[in-house]
């Protein structure tokens, strides 16, 4: 209203989200609807007002908006912003969309609907630039380590399949009609195995303390509530506090469990400085926070961590964001006699179908332990009475339990990898990258590959004696340029096997699948962005995948037809430039400026992505390496100076 009075030149955005805030997706009080909001800001003296929804086909003739409103598909977002920006006065954007939490959590109670189908990277594609995250902004868009570097998957347990992720300009993503998450069939009945029945916390007035430390969404304040519960079924006394902070869904939860034997009232619900018996570490992060760790005590804290930790905010906007695991198990250590670890999240992804049983898996895995002071019986009678999910919150219980007792056992049920790896050596590395660029193109060009590399590690051996980063460095780079993803490589990456066995392993079912690409000669861009727009391909891509892969041996021949595109032109130029470039690295290598001959050499890893992506990142990697070469080629004084 002031806005309209002052005649100030604004665009407000209203988020009609279906949910009050996001502390439990309550429904909105009252009659309150789009079109009735959109009346009542005309008659406020709103000039231009859009809608702009994810279903514009539900405003149909009759919506009740009021009179000159419009309504666009939120992919037009940019252009209606852009729009509004010169209209002057006062404009609005109504934004109507349910929120993506409450789908997910209404689908799974049958009261949304739920698209059948599933987005999935081809991880060989993928270049790990990190654009979905950027259309997205989404925490389901997860890294993932491979031999090849740093990559993306989807995680299945939390998708809430919104697919704008499919909107990053890359021809990694595929979605998958008809299929559900693969559960592995397990050959054992955790529920029907013996397990032993260990010796339980002895409860007097004093309380038995236990801190949860998990991710707002994945059940840690339900977990409390069913402790409680259980405490209470065994005659025992109770208290707890959540503690949420600002956001729930996605934000650090911790949760405060006091139970004594009932003869004392618990004064403070508040796990006090050093007096927590037990840290349930769900997530990592959330665990070694200060509020965290100060409850840890040494002697008496045992913690249980899940150690595999949830993507933030942080990673969605670099790409590049690292997490020390032996860091934070150094800062566990600190505040606890003990760590045991347990990797839940992929255990019950794997077993149970979803990550969200992982924190059950957990308390099962404390329990066995003895950690926790409510018996067996009383605690499934709270799963029970809880409602949700009981059958998977039993076994994931159980298997939580024989993850303590017997892990090898569990561990090769759930087909876990072993957490800490066995660092490849330069010589498999190398082996590696020429096997692979024979099946790229051909054995004279892994041997260009070989020969280079090879030479990089006879001058560092004979120059710097005992470093071998610069060879690795190489290694790594100049195959990651020889091997650019073209037409015929993309092709081959999802025809040569390894992308249906990766298909089949995360899903079951029939697997229909549709891709998402941009085809050089026949998409026109967004007059908006500038950026290609992608095309939806069915099935029958794979035939053109085919061959394309067959015609691998035309790539940089006059016969090229994609060969001749900027794209293809300067990646072949960059090929050149850095052979030119690691001559000069090794012909001026020294011990004092090793470190810096390392760095220039690992500049290629930064240009990452497909088209316009690719191109932005180009520049900002050559200036990184124009500024490495200036201080490169200083002479040694001013380096000493």
């Amino acid at each position: 209203r002031f806005s309209v009075s002052a005649k100030a030149n604004i665009t407000y955005k209203v988020l009609f989200n279906d949910a009050v805030a996001m502390t439990g997706g309550q429904h909105v009080d009252g009659t309150l609807t789009v079109p009735i909001l959109s009346r009542q800001l005309a008659d406020e003296g709103v000039g231009k007002i859009v809608v702009v929804t994810d279903q514009p086909e539900k405003y149909g003739a009759g919506n009740g908006l009021a009179d000159g409103v419009t309504v666009e598909h939120r992919d037009q977002l940019d252009a209606v912003q852009s729009e509004l920006r010169e209209i002057a006065g006062v404009s609005a954007i109504i934004y109507d969309q349910t929120c993506s939490a409450e789908k997910r959590r209404r689908r799974k109670r049958g009261t949304y609907p739920d698209p059948d189908q599933r987005v999935f990277i081809n991880q060989a594609v993928c270049e790990g630039c990190g654009d979905c995250s950027t259309q997205s902004n989404c925490l389901s868009v997860e890294p993932v380590e491979t031999e090849f570097g740093r990559k993306r998957h989807i995680d299945q347990s939390s998708c809430n399949k919104d697919f704008s992720c499919v909107n990053g300009f890359c021809p990694s993503f595929v979605t998958v009609h008809g299929a559900k998450p693969r559960k592995l069939k397990a050959k054992l009945d955790p529920t029907t195995r013996p397990l032993a029945v260990p010796a339980l916390p002895v409860l007097g007035a004093e309380p038995y303390n236990i801190l949860i430390a998990g991710v707002g969404g994945t059940g840690i304040t339900a977990l409390a509530a069913m402790l409680g519960m259980a405490a209470h079924l065994d005659s025992n006394g109770f208290s707890s506090l959540d503690m949420t902070g600002l956001a729930q869904k996605g934000g650090a939860v911790l949760s405060h469990v006091r139970i004594n034997d009932g003869s004392e009232p618990i004064n403070g619900s508040r796990i006090g400085t050093a007096m927590a018996n037990l840290i349930l570490a769900a997530d990592p992060l959330v665990a070694v926070t200060q509020l965290a760790l100060r409850a840890g005590g040494g002697d008496h804290t045992v913690t249980v961590l899940n150690n595999t930790i949830s993507p933030t905010a942080e990673f969605v906007h670099d790409r590049d964001t690292e997490y020390d695991m032996p860091d934070i198990r150094r800062l566990l250590k600190n505040a606890a006699r003990e760590i045991a670890e347990f990797d839940a999240h992929n255990a019950a992804t794997r077993l149970l179908g979803d990550a969200i049983y992982a924190n059950m898996m957990m308390l099962g895995f404390a329990w066995q332990r003895g950690l926790v002071p409510v018996t067996a019986e009383a605690m499934l009678r709270a799963i029970e009475l809880n409602g949700a999910a009981v059958e998977s919150n039993q076994r994931a219980f159980a298997w939580g339990r024989l993850a303590a007792q017997e892990p090898d056992l569990v561990s090769a049920e759930a087909e876990l990898k072993p957490q800490v790896k066995v660092p490849e050596t330069l010589d498999e590395l190398i082996a590696r990258r020429v096997a692979f660029l024979i099946d790229y193109q051909n054995t004279a060009h892994a041997e260009r590959y070989r020969a280079l590399v090879e030479k990089v590690r006879a001058t560092e051996t004979a120059k710097t004696p005992g470093f071998t980063s610069l060879a690795g460095a190489v290694a790594r780079n100049y195959f990651k340029l020889l091997a650019y993803k073209d037409e015929y490589e993309v092709a081959r990456l999802y025809t040569d096997g390894a992308f249906k066995a990766a298909l089949e392993k995360e899903f079951e079912g029939k697997l229909d699948l549709e891709f998402h690409l941009a085809p050089p000669i026949m998409n026109k861009p967004d007059p908006i962005t500038g950026r290609p727009q992608k095309r939806r391909f069915g099935p029958w891509a794979m035939n053109l995948f085919k061959l394309l892969a067959k015609m691998k041996g035309l790539r940089g021949t006059a016969f090229d037809v994609f060969g001749y595109s900027e794209d293809r032109k300067t990646e072949r130029r960059l090929i050149a430039e850095y052979e030119v470039l690691v001559d000069e690295l090794l012909a001026d290598l020294t011990p004092a400026n090793h470190a810096l001959a390392v760095a220039l050499a690992g500049v290629p890893d930064q240009i990452r992505g497909y088209g316009p992506v690719k191109a932005g990142s180009l520049v900002t990697a050559k200036a990184k390496e124009a500024e490495l070469l200036e201080k490169f080629r200083a002479p040694a004084e001013a380096v000493a100076a």
